[in-house]
């Protein structure tokens, strides 16, 4: 009760109006005497020397105020001392980036003028003041860490947009990028930088020098002799390229490495320092000194355990210490070198946060004893101070500047009142605070200790000269087994150490979730949700906005340490109620998708846009989950447009301003990413060009202008999300499929869904950027292998060749050994075995929400695309990025979630329900690479036998009007391996050449399905319609990919053959290729279709088998004659062995062509040989010699002129018998003779046949058809072939409405 009176009575505002009689009745609680003496104890003199008590003037009170000035007031003289300081130095006092005329390119600038990002080629601004004698220093926090030029320049110095600061006489600059000094010549100097290092400028205008420090580490004098004298003044001066970003400190808050004798460019406040320190000494005092009424005598107190217990003294004592306090707390200097630093004592002495409640008192302190906007401020740069500080803090072996500023920030966010405020108003607002949950990996491994922590290297030797692991794991010697072994012990002593400082980030986001916090208004939960959903929103409808989009690598972590806190909250709930889901069986329930209690943004739905859906399905809606969608709301979805070119409007004539800076993105008034140590807002936008920008004629691009619609988000209450009394909030509409077991707490599932679109947004990517680590340590592991192979075989007598060699080996292990170190820490801290469980949970849920939304039919389209995306990228995170270190296989229930996935592709692939042609794609090229993995292929196979004949029905489709390239080759992988010579991984004729990713899904060994081959056969066998139509469309797509490619094929021979010198375009080259291997792939679609269900060509009952045997033998007869005529073009193409068409061959080709043709002619019984022996013969381009070099006997004349040229092996299947058995060269022996001898009876019975009775369409048959009702005549084979796809008539394009069989009379 005394405490709450006491407080309000004596804030600062009320304590200055406060009465002398007033404050006289509560000094009466302590005698006066007492009272002297606490106060003396208290504020002591600057010398600390306390007069004796005869001496000391009598303080009460009344008379405190006039005390504290005096005292405040000693020793003010260093001003005169500072005046001295600024000589050598010209322009402002404050210093910033000269914003409106020293700059060139284009660029943008934070708010406070320090933070800049590059936005053209090469952009150089300049500082506002310079300095021509003296020693100077300032820092430069780089937060990317691509090609800059970071330094000093004069005002002659003349920038564009290829020459920056270094590139002209008078100006030196240093570039970490490329470990490079530049004074218009370049040599090499210093050390590369990396995001989150300081690069500190001296320069030494009375030696003529300037140097370099990377982190307060000297990098020696980079140029000495520098340009002095009148008229020469040096600037700081930065060149970046685009999205280059950096932030100066001038000395506006304190140098993270102050250099003795430099002086920072902005003089420090020393006035407000000294008093602050002094402020900060009495406030100390005022927690040690404790009163005892009882005795009457002053003591020593715990400070730890101080707390405020409403005793008047004191809090008077502390009301006046403020009033002179809290203005200086604004200033950023003061915060960050008084106040952080006071608090980061506090906890310095180790133990957990909680053991520190000092902090939370302080903290009540000042929201009690400050003006509301003061301890705003003030909060707000003591968060600015701890992300920069975290941030920018080198790494060091045990992470313990990072872990330390963790552990304040969790202490200031532990107090409820300034975590509502900070949520409310800065972490998302002003600051990133994302960063906060990243760890830095360190480029230089040696200065971040990783040579101690892991002493041992190791790297593993698996792979042989191709690329691909070799399997005899067994060779592991004894000193290699214990260098890996040791170098796992390292790495586990690195994991101990980044789990610390996980476990810390995650406390925060504990805090950041808290629901229970609803003391003064809403609990912090409810907060966060609205500020993460304008996060993700940022994110994705900004990816052109680089000073908005969040770092994937940033993502990455806060990712991870989001799904912890949430599991935490999510089992939480479960323990204290039972009914609820654990968070192993997590989804996300499919009525947040369509009620619009979340806001997607405008991101793409499976059935296309939301505007439309709730138009087409506004019925399906009502029904199934009462939900009545308001007209007027349709009415405003159609008039979107309209007002997006209002706002357009709107915004290009509020930024007409009559200046050179141009604010961009008003209404997002956010910080920018890149630049942004200072994490503020970059919205101002530089450009050389300033007169085009001072009168836009047109509305401002893509860049200027963002929409931001007026997110429903931030007024919601945590009613609208919890739901109360009937309300279902979050889950409002639940479709009757669902089950009625509640899942967890409604936030929880917002946040759910958050985490699966951030791993959509960048993290997938991110993910797989970094593997390339990984990568290259395994090149240079083979080329050590390679070199020490090569020293071994190296004749002695060639020392000169010896010493290089044994050069080479030493760079490579060098680098061996700082890569290994390095991936050490990219594998704790991206790929570990805790980061693959959070994936592996991420792609359950999506599996789990997406079987939960299938069940609700036609309202499964308003599902958002990205939820099948994640599912798809996380399985292939999975199984291609965390291999090397985890295996997929290892994970509980990985069987079941890959059959589930399965049952998943198979059903979607060709859901109608799912409009989008993208994510179509990328469902077909899922299926497709999961077809090629034996371990996925058998993941098919398990799901139900239902889906699964489903599927096939799907992928046989005819292939006109959709993709059917991808559905073609999972036919052919399902195929590949029963094929005629068809049993191989890569081409005979590649074998020798380098493979590309060895684990790409074409590379993979043939692992064919016999269960899916037997549903195509019966799909085939059974349904009439179905195989015409699909073998059709594919002898179609044949006829059209062959006669591409042989048309290409043309081109480039004639452009080879030209005189002068050209360059075939690889584009070309590679469709041609494509075209190529699409053929082939088709083909062995016919083979597996012959083998499999002979009867469709050969069982002439069927109405359309004749004409598809027809269409059949045509195109096979052009395909053997264009690829075996001897010095053809095909030939003298695959002789050129052009980069680009390695692919393309005599042997895949033909193979596939000799397999269908086995199977016709010899591997079916008496009556289809026969069949298709006459109809092959029929075809009018069928030549035996085609057959006869399958096997290489060329013709005799052909022998006979080349054979003086040249002694060129023939083509021959003979030739390649590790690929094709003896009992398949038999069958082709067997066809061969057959052939010849059926060829030679039909020559002998074949009657000439005048010119007039032959079809007029093809030449090849007599006319044997009538149309309906025009009379034109051919041929069955063409009238048939044309009224598959055309219904009218060759000639005179008239409707044909039948045909009838025409003999010719015999009269003629």
């Amino acid at each position: 009760m005394t405490s709450r009176g006491a407080g309000t009575a004596f804030s600062r505002k009320n304590y200055r109006l406060s009465t002398a009689p007033e404050k006289s009745k509560v000094t009466g609680i302590v005698n006066s005497r007492l009272l002297n003496d606490y106060l003396h104890r208290v504020f002591t003199s600057a010398d600390g020397n306390q007069p004796a008590a005869a001496y000391r003037k009598h303080l009460t009170f009344q008379n405190l105020q006039e005390h504290l000035d005096r005292l405040l007031a000693e020793k003010s003289g260093s001003e005169d001392s500072r005046d001295q300081v600024a000589e050598g130095r010209l322009g402002p006092s404050t210093v910033v980036l000269d914003h409106t005329s020293g700059f060139e390119g284009l660029l943008l600038v934070d708010d406070d003028l320090l933070g800049v990002i590059g936005h053209s080629n090469f952009g150089s601004i300049r500082a506002t003041t310079c300095v021509y004698k003296g020693k100077w220093i300032y820092e430069v926090l780089i937060s990317s860490q691509g090609l800059m030029q970071i330094g000093w320049c004069t005002l002659n110095c003349r920038f564009n947009q290829e020459e920056g600061v270094g590139d002209t006489p008078d100006s030196y600059a240093y570039d970490g990028n490329r470990v490079r000094k530049w004074n218009v010549t370049t040599t090499n100097y210093g050390k590369s930088w990396a995001a989150g290092d300081i690069v500190s400028c001296l320069i030494d205008l009375d030696e003529g020098t300037i140097a370099f420090c990377l982190n307060g580490i000297s990098l020696g004098t980079a140029f000495d002799n520098i340009t002095r004298g009148a008229g020469m003044a040096y600037f700081p001066a930065i060149s970046l390229s685009f999205k280059e970003s950096v932030a100066f400190n001038f000395g506006s808050r304190p140098l993270r490495y102050p250099v003795e004798g430099y002086c920072p460019l902005q003089d420090p406040p020393v006035a407000d320092l000294v008093k602050a320190h002094k402020l900060l000494g009495y406030l100390k005092n005022v927690i040690h000194i404790g009163i005892d009424v009882t005795e009457g005598k002053l003591v020593e107190k715990d400070t730890s355990m101080w707390q405020l217990q409403g005793e008047p003294t004191v809090l008077i004592t502390l009301a006046h210490i403020f009033n002179y306090f809290s203005p200086l707390l604004c200033k950023v200097y003061l915060v960050e070198d008084v106040l952080m630093t006071f608090l980061l004592s506090i906890l310095e002495q180790g133990g957990a946060v909680e053991a520190h409640p000092l902090i939370q008192q302080l903290l009540d302190l000042m929201w009690l004893l400050m003006e509301e906007y003061e301890v705003h401020e003030c909060l707000k740069q003591l968060l600015t101070s701890l992300l920069r500080a975290y941030r920018f803090s080198p790494i060091i072996p045990d992470l313990g500047l990072q872990i330390h500023y963790l552990r304040l920030t969790i202490a200031v966010l532990k107090h409820e009142k300034s975590r509502k405020y900070l949520l409310s108003n800065v972490l998302f607002d002003v600051l990133r605070s994302v960063v906060f949950f990243y760890i830095k990996s360190p480029l230089r491994v040696e200065e971040a200790g990783l040579q101690e922590l892991i002493p041992t290297t190791w790297w593993p030797n698996r792979f042989t000269k191709e690329g691909k692991e070799s399997k005899e794991v067994k060779e592991e010697s004894a000193e290699e087994r214990l260098r890996r072994r040791a170098y796992e012990r390292g790495c586990q002593r690195l994991k101990k150490r980044i789990e610390v400082v996980e476990g810390l980030q995650v406390q925060i986001l504990k805090l950041l979730l808290n629901n229970k916090d609803r003391g003064g208004g809403e609990a912090s939960r409810y907060i966060f949700l609205n500020k993460f959903r304008k996060f993700l929103q940022e994110n994705a409808s900004n990816r052109g906005n680089l000073t908005v989009l969040c770092p994937p690598e940033y993502m990455v972590c806060f990712l991870h340490r989001l799904i912890a806190a949430l599991r935490f909250f999510w089992d939480g709930h479960k323990a204290k109620t039972p009914a609820t889901v654990s968070s192993e069986e997590a989804y996300v329930p499919p009525q947040l998708f369509y009620n619009g209690k979340v806001d997607y943004f405008d991101l793409q739905r499976l059935g296309g846009l939301l505007s439309h859906l709730k138009k087409t399905l506004k019925d399906d809606l009502a029904a199934k989950a009462n939900v009545v969608i308001d007209p007027a709301e349709l009415q405003a979805v159609t008039m979107d447009d309209l007002d997006e070119d209002e706002e357009s409007a709107t915004s290009a004539a509020q930024s007409q301003r009559p200046s050179a800076t141009l604010a961009i993105g008003g209404a997002l008034a956010r910080p920018g990413w890149l630049s942004s140590p200072t994490l503020g807002r970059a919205n101002r936008f530089l450009s050389t060009a300033a007169v085009s920008l001072m009168n836009p004629r047109r509305p401002l691009g893509a860049l200027e202008k963002i929409k931001v619609r007026t997110l429903s988000v931030e007024q919601r209450t945590e009613e609208d999300i919890e739901g109360s009394h009937g309300n279902e909030g979050l889950l409002l509409g639940k479709p009757p499929e669902e089950p009625d077991q509640p899942i967890t707490e409604n936030s929880l599932l917002e946040v759910l869904d958050g985490i699966i679109m951030m791993y959509n947004l960048s993290v997938h990517q991110q993910l797989g950027k970094m593997v390339g680590v990984s990568d290259d340590v395994n090149e240079y592991a083979m080329a050590l292998k390679d070199t020490e192979e090569k020293i071994s075989r190296c004749p002695k007598r060639r020392r000169d060749i010896h010493e290089e060699l044994l050069k080479s080996q030493k760079v490579f292990s060098e680098k061996l050994n700082h890569l290994s170190r390095r991936l050490a820490w990219i594998n704790v801290t991206i790929y570990s075995k805790e980061k693959m469980q959070d994936v592996y949970w991420l792609l359950q849920v999506c599996i789990r929400t997406i079987e939960h939304g299938d069940r609700t039919g036609s309202l499964f389209a308003f599902m958002p695309e990205f939820y099948l995306s994640v599912a798809m990228n996380s399985y292939s995170a999975l199984k291609n990025y965390f291999s090397p270190v985890n295996s997929m296989e290892e994970l509980p229930g990985y069987e079941e979630t890959l059959m589930r996935l399965a049952a998943i592709l198979a059903k979607h692939f060709a859901d109608s329900r799912i409009v989008g042609t993208d994510i179509r794609d990328s469902l077909m090229q899922a299926l497709a690479s999961y077809v090629c993995y034996p371990h996925s292929l058998r993941a098919v196979e398990r799901i139900p036998e239902e889906q699964r004949i489903s599927m096939m029905k799907n992928l046989l489709a005819p292939y006109e009007q959709r993709p059917w390239a991808q559905t073609n080759w999972i036919l052919v992988r399902l195929w590949r391996g029963c094929g005629f010579g068809y049993r191989y991984t890569r081409l005979p004729h590649l074998l020798k050449t380098k493979p590309e990713d060895a684990s790409l899904p074409s590379l993979q060994k043939p692992c064919p399905s016999t269960l899916l081959q037997r549903h195509m056969a019966d799909l085939l066998s059974s349904d009439r319609d179905l195989a015409p139509s699909f073998l059709n469309s594919v002898l179609n797509q044949l006829n059209w990919a062959f006669s591409e490619f042989i048309g290409m094929i043309q081109e480039i021979q004639q452009a080879a053959e030209r005189l002068e010198r050209n360059f075939v375009d690889s584009r070309q080259l590679k469709v041609c290729a494509t075209c190529f291997d699409l053929s082939v792939s088709l083909l062995r679609v016919l083979e597996m279709t012959i083998t499999l269900a002979p009867e469709i060509f050969l069982d002439w009952n069927r109405p359309s088998s004749e004409l598809l045997l027809r269409r059949l033998a045509q195109l096979l007869n052009q395909v053997l004659n264009r690829v075996t005529a001897e010095r053809n073009l095909f030939d003298r193409v695959v002789n050129l062995r052009l980069p680009g068409l390695e692919s393309v061959d005599h042997y895949p080709i033909l193979v596939a062509v000799t397999g269908i043709l086995v199977r016709l002619l010899v591997d079916t019984d008496a009556q289809g040989a026969e069949r298709a022996t006459a109809v092959l013969l029929a075809d009018p381009c069928f030549q035996l010699r085609s057959i006869q070099y399958l096997l290489g006997h060329a013709e005799p004349s052909a022998l006979a002129a080349t054979a003086p040229a040249t002694d060129k092996r023939h083509f021959s299947l003979h030739t390649y018998t590790d690929y094709i058995s003896t009992e398949e060269l038999v069958k082709v022996d067997k066809m061969l003779s057959h052939l010849s001898e059926e060829s030679k009876q039909a020559a002998a019975t074949t009657l000439p046949t005048s010119e007039e009775d032959l079809c007029p369409i093809c030449y090849a048959h007599p006319i044997s058809a009538i149309f309906r009702p025009c009379s034109h005549k051919s041929c069955k084979a063409c009238i048939n072939q044309h009224l598959m796809n055309n219904k009218d008539c060759f000639f005179c394009k008239a409707t044909i409405t039948g045909v009838d069989d025409f003999t010719k009379p015999a009269s003629s």
